[in-house]
């Protein structure tokens, strides 16, 4: 018996006849189409029409999604700890050259002593 759900932006579903878990990423009634994400990554439109022959059961997002939103945030942290890491560099950097001006200091000093 086939569960007749209509599509929410945002909801998990199950097709049941092929055991796949998808979310839905955009409905466009204008066009009457249905924008879907498999768990494997794979996008792809819905009609309606097919849309309602599924045989659908509500679901939960699998384990282990990551949706663009929370990569991008990922990236994006990653790109923080990227920069915080050139700071560090950069300033190890003007250390050294602190140390090679002390040493330039010493070697004409040795020279005045002659």
């Amino acid at each position: 018996m086939a569960r007749d759900y209509d599509p929410v932006q945002g909801k998990w579903y199950e097709d049941l006849e092929e055991n796949e878990v998808f979310k839905v990423l955009s409905v466009d009634p204008d066009q009457e189409l249905v924008e879907v994400q498999y768990e494997n990554g794979d996008i792809e439109e819905i009609d309606l029409d097919t849309w309602h022959e599924l045989d659908l059961e509500l679901s939960q997002e699998p384990e282990g999604w990551a949706s663009d939103d929370e990569e991008e945030e990922e990236e994006d942290e990653e790109d923080d700890e990227d920069e915080d890491d050139w700071d560090e560099d950069d300033d190890d950097w003007d250390d050294d050259e602190d140390e090679d001006l002390d040493d330039d200091d010493d070697d004409y000093n040795d020279r005045d002593d002659a």
